[in-house]
């Protein structure tokens, strides 16, 4: 009886073109426009090394300081700048035609010329400010005290690190991959209309396909059980047919943890499914006002997630930390940005174990709220 169950649900459920919808085909549609929309965010935020020029003059020969400062920022593997040993009319001529944001003319103090303001041009400012002052300390102690000046050059070249940096993977950073996961999250929680659509159906009070459930000759945690199982069958394939999509057709990145990715996708599903079900049995309208409770706490999960204002997910993490912890949708999100940034698990089996408690809380509610109902008739 109960794959007879299951099976025939199944059927029903593949049936229903609202859920489908609502878990795979919209999401995937999302995707696509959120891939259209940040494609190039990534490269936007790369930071290109700033167009300048130096003044070749006799001053500029006699500073050998300047001149390595000069070969120091302009090499490895970030550079700040690029610059050309040019005459002060070329420089002139390159800044008014904009290949260049500034040059430089060597004197005391060094100086700068640029055309307008802007981030490149603060940018040189701060540079230079920098490199008058330290130039003018070693002229200085080079004066009065020229016996320390191999020291204090040598403490110049350290840099002392005041934070710590956590151990995160060697997968770069990207600035898009937060909307996609919480994407995923959101559809996700999506299934929670699978949960709700079980508890409707036995419900005798509110459909008449309830109400036959209700008079048949099977345990009714049976008969929720194998529906139960054929709405996480489905959820589950919706879910894995997006994540496919997302990494093989728009090559989002999801690290090399295939298994744990697979196991947030069961987590998340579940989750999904039994919260579902959690509202249902407590809300005792129709299914419009259900379904209008399950959008509005997973949008608004979502939203505090970073689906929609990226900063949004750190922001909640700065200012009201425990709801963080209370976001399924966040939780799961997290879960995929765990995987892909550090090497470290805890933070992950941390997430994971948070939605485990979620799901074991959901699915007690539902069960408390269901054993004792009883119809007066049918």
């Amino acid at each position: 009886m109960f794959m007879h169950i299951y099976k025939y649900r199944l059927k029903k459920l593949l049936r229903t073109k609202e859920m489908i919808f609502w878990t795979l085909a919209f999401p995937i549609l999302l995707s696509v426009f959120f891939h259209l929309a940040f494609q190039n965010l990534d490269r936007a935020e790369a930071f290109d090394p700033i167009a300048t020029a130096v003044v070749a003059d006799a001053a500029y020969q006699e500073n050998s300081f300047f001149q390595e400062v000069l070969k120091d920022v302009s090499s490895g593997e970030e550079p700040l700048l690029t610059y050309s040993e040019v005459s002060l009319k070329e420089a002139e001529t390159l800044l008014e035609n904009g290949d260049i944001y500034g040059y430089f003319l060597v004197g005391n103090p060094i100086a700068m010329t640029v055309k307008t303001s802007g981030l490149s041009q603060n940018i040189l400012r701060l540079f230079l400010d920098q490199v008058n002052q330290r130039f003018s300390m070693i002229t200085s102690i080079s004066m009065v005290n020229p016996e320390s000046m191999e020291s204090f050059v040598k403490a110049l070249g350290e840099s002392v690190t005041y934070t710590i940096e956590k151990e995160k993977s060697t997968a770069p950073p990207s600035q898009i991959l937060n909307y996609f996961y919480s994407l995923i999250a959101m559809a996700c929680m999506y299934g929670a209309f699978f949960g709700s659509d079980e508890i409707t159906d036995i419900e005798a009070n509110i459909s008449m396909r309830a109400a036959r459930i209700q008079v048949a000759p099977v345990h009714k945690l049976k008969a929720f059980a194998a529906s139960s199982l054929a709405s996480y069958t489905v959820l589950l394939v919706n879910t894995s047919i997006l994540l496919l999509f997302l990494a093989y057709v728009l090559g989002i990145d999801f690290g090399e943890r295939a298994f744990y990715i697979v196991l947030t996708a069961f987590a998340g599903t579940l989750t999904g499914i039994t919260f579902g079900s959690f509202i249902s049995s407590l809300v005792k309208k129709n299914e419009n006002m259900k379904s209008a409770v399950i959008v509005a706490v997973t949008m608004g999960g979502s939203f505090l997630a970073g689906m929609m204002y990226a900063q949004m997910k750190y922001i909640v993490y700065d200012k009201a930390p425990v709801l963080a912890y209370l976001n399924p949708v966040n939780l799961i999100t997290d879960s995929f940005y765990s995987l892909y940034y550090f090497t470290d698990m805890g933070r992950y089996f941390q997430n994971l174990a948070l939605l485990l408690v979620m799901t074991i809380v959901f699915g007690l509610g539902t069960y408390l709220s269901l054993r004792r109902r009883r119809y007066a008739s049918i």
